[in-house]
C-alpha cells in the first residue's frame, strides 16, 4: 500500500524538509505556495488582520512502511526551535489505492502487490 504526506510548512522551513527528505532517501516531492490560516486564525499588526497567511505544502506518496519514518522526518525540519511553535503547520496523510506513471501507463501499485 501507498501512502500520501501532505504536510503544509512555513515557507521559511521548506527548503530544511526538502533537503531532509532527500538526504533520507525520499527525494520525489511536489511543492506549491498556499495561503490559509490554522486555530491562531491569522495574526493581528496594529488594526491590521491577516487571516490568510503564506504556507508551502509538500506532498510525498512514499510505502505504507516509510510513513512513519518519512512523518518524523518532516516534523523535526519543520519544528520551530526545540519544542516549536503556532504556525509551523500540519500534516496529513492519506491512503493511495493506484499510482500511474503517465510515459508507460504501468499501475506501479498493482505491480508491487502482484510481486509481494
Amino acid at each position: 500500500m501507498m501512502i500520501m504526506v501532505r504536510a503544509i510548512v512555513r515557507p521559511e522551513k521548506a527548503d530544511d524538509v526538502l533537503a531532509a527528505l532527500m538526504d533520507n532517501g525520499f527525494p520525489a516531492v511536489t511543492k506549491y505556495s498556499v495561503a490559509g490560516r490554522g486555530k491562531q486564525r491569522g495574526i493581528k499588526i496594529g488594526e491590521v488582520t491577516y487571516d490568510e497567511l503564506p504556507k508551502t505544502m509538500l506532498m510525498s506518496v512514499v510505502k505504507a512502511e516509510d510513513k512513519d519514518f518519512v512523518i518524523n522526518t518532516i516534523m523535526d525540519a519543520a519544528r520551530s526551535g526545540v519544542k516549536g511553535a503556532f504556525g509551523d503547520g500540519k500534516i496529513f496523510v492519506a491512503e493511495v489505492s493506484d499510482v500511474y506513471t503517465i510515459s508507460s501507463g504501468v499501475c506501479e501499485t498493482a505491480a508491487t502487490e502482484e510481486a509481494a
